[in-house]
């Protein structure tokens, strides 16, 4: 008989409150995630638009080197530290 492997993660993990909500976006620094995906830019483009016309949003963008593995740390912890809100895109 074969063996199956999972491709699930079945490791337990303590739950993590979600960070709070942001009352307004006026004047908020939001950074636009791209994970690289095809279309993924076509989107934010039009996302960013929305947001800074809209909703008074500061945008800015970053993007993972690529969709295949969790971002680096320098690109998170550059992400923390200048963001208020980040949308991540995941387009295809």
């Amino acid at each position: 008989m074969e063996d199956l492997v999972s491709p699930f993660d079945e490791s337990v993990r303590d739950p993590l409150a979600p960070a709070p909500r942001l009352k307004s976006l006026q004047g908020k620094r939001v950074t636009l995630l791209s994970i690289g995906k095809p279309k993924s830019a076509e989107f934010l483009s039009e996302l960013e638009v929305i947001l800074a016309r809209d909703y008074g949003a500061v945008i800015s963008h970053a993007q993972k080197p690529t969709f295949t593995a969790p971002a680096p740390a320098q690109v998170v912890t550059s992400v923390l530290a200048s963001s208020d809100a980040v949308i991540e895109a995941l387009a295809d």
